[in-house]
């Protein structure tokens, strides 16, 4: 990864997972952060380097330059970074973080129940992967 780069991990099986990351393309017009299953082998170097699990996903992991945010505080850092009226979700950060994850968890843990899977990761579409890390334009973590 490039010094300063901000970049979602994602379950790339997960359909609620992908639906985020639609959303995020769609609404990142800045083009700020960049994308990766954490399937993907640059994402399992990313998980490697946080030392995070990289056989079992339980949360979506933001990485903003040397430091790694999950849970509830990386859902809050990036649709804060996406502006108006995405950023009027900030006042979640009201909320105990304590709470705030132990929703986020109820959701990660049922969210192939409640949303579905794909057998295998689903590929971006040619006008998006530039908004993918691929093994080409990721670093050693």
């Amino acid at each position: 990864m490039a010094t300063g780069e901000r970049v979602i991990l994602f379950d790339g099986v997960c359909k609620l997972c992908n639906a985020w990351t639609r959303f995020i393309i769609r609404h990142d017009d800045e083009h700020l952060f960049r994308l990766a299953s954490v399937q993907s082998p640059a994402g399992q170097r990313i998980l490697e380097y946080f030392d995070m699990p990289t056989t079992t996903f339980d949360t979506m992991l933001y990485v903003e330059g040397d430091r790694a945010f999950d849970r509830s505080d990386a859902f809050l850092r990036i649709v804060v970074q996406l502006g108006w009226p995405w950023k009027l979700l900030a006042v979640a950060r009201l909320c105990p973080r304590v709470v705030r994850d132990w929703c986020y968890d109820r959701i990660a843990r049922n969210r192939y129940t409640i949303f579905g899977r794909y057998d295998q990761c689903v590929l971006p579409s040619s006008d998006h992967d530039r908004r993918f890390l691929d093994d080409t334009t990721s670093g050693d973590g």
